[in-house]
């Protein structure tokens, strides 16, 4: 209970070389007094000495009392602007070419691991598209997917970009986050007509989201036209790569464009200890009227 303990005003203790050069050179001048009962000088000396001491301790807790001790706390309390991120990972046969879906697994799982106040989920699409994790500060449980996660778990034959899209953006419907953003990731071309691109885009735009679309593969393999176009709307950007450095490189940039701010408040609590000095002050007091008003009936 007592870590942390600080006075307010210290610079009272230096009364107590005032007090020492007042108790050497200002004391009174004693008369002699002879008694023809020892027994009662005796008593009258031990009873002075009792008062001596008393003021001395009344004293020096009466400097403890004025100068305010007091004990610090330090709380933090920190405000969150995290983002909220959707990830949408393109799990179709052709990821598995060169390796391609164990490279962006781990440079995702990476980038999960640095987002460490921010919401993710993660969307896979393929042959259709699904909500694999919702929205969650739970990280683990999105690298421990990701780690699961195999081509061909939605399909190998069809790419349903623009469904993934769409569905991934129902995430964001209850959110009330300003930073809100989608990474796209794909190495081919739309070719599931479930949802058209426009509905897909708008449906992004109506909560908000900034798409971040990442083309995997030359431009035979991707439609960079509707990649930008995505990205472009949404307020996001496009990235092309051609390789796993290259991917890496993608999400370190968007790892520090949309860099989450944290705000650390710090408040010092303050708990005044003043008062039991001054209440054995107060008892001391009168315990030394009494003895001084004892002595002098006497």
């Amino acid at each position: 209970m007592l870590n942390n303990i600080n006075f307010e005003y210290p610079y009272v203790f230096l009364f107590i070389i005032l007090y020492i050069l007042c108790d050497i050179f200002c004391k009174k001048k004693k008369t002699t007094i002879l008694f023809p009962n020892i027994g009662k000088v005796n008593n009258s000396i031990n009873t002075f000495d009792y008062i001596n001491i008393i003021k001395h301790i009344l004293f020096i807790f009466l400097l403890i009392a004025l100068s305010s001790p007091v004990q610090e706390n330090k709380i933090k309390v920190q405000n969150n602007k995290g983002y909220e991120i959707s990830l949408i990972l393109d799990a179709s046969g052709s990821m598995e070419q060169y390796n391609k879906f164990n490279i962006v697994k781990n440079v995702i799982s990476d980038f999960v691991s640095k987002r460490k106040n921010d919401k993710l989920g993660l969307s896979i699409f393929a042959d259709f598209a699904y909500v694999a994790i919702p929205l969650t500060y739970d990280k683990e449980s999105v690298k421990r997917l990701l780690d699961r996660l195999q081509v061909g778990i939605a399909g190998t034959q069809q790419t349903a970009l623009y469904e993934a899209l769409f569905l991934s953006s129902n995430l964001f419907k209850t959110s009330k986050s300003k930073n809100k953003i989608a990474i796209l990731l794909t190495d081919g071309v739309n070719n599931v007509d479930t949802i058209p691109l426009d509905k897909a885009i708008n449906k992004a735009l109506k909560y908000g989201i900034k798409v971040y679309v990442v083309g995997v593969g030359s431009n035979r393999e991707i439609n960079k036209k509707v990649l930008k176009n995505i990205a472009s709307k949404t307020g996001g950007k496009f990235y092309q790569a051609t390789s796993g450095q290259q991917i890496e490189d993608i999400y370190k940039e968007i790892d520090k464009l949309e860099k989450s701010k944290i705000k650390t408040n710090v408040y010092i609590k303050k708990t005044y200890y003043y008062q039991y000095p001054l209440l054995v002050t107060v008892l001391l007091s009168i315990i030394l009227l009494l003895i001084t008003r004892k002595r002098r009936i006497l």
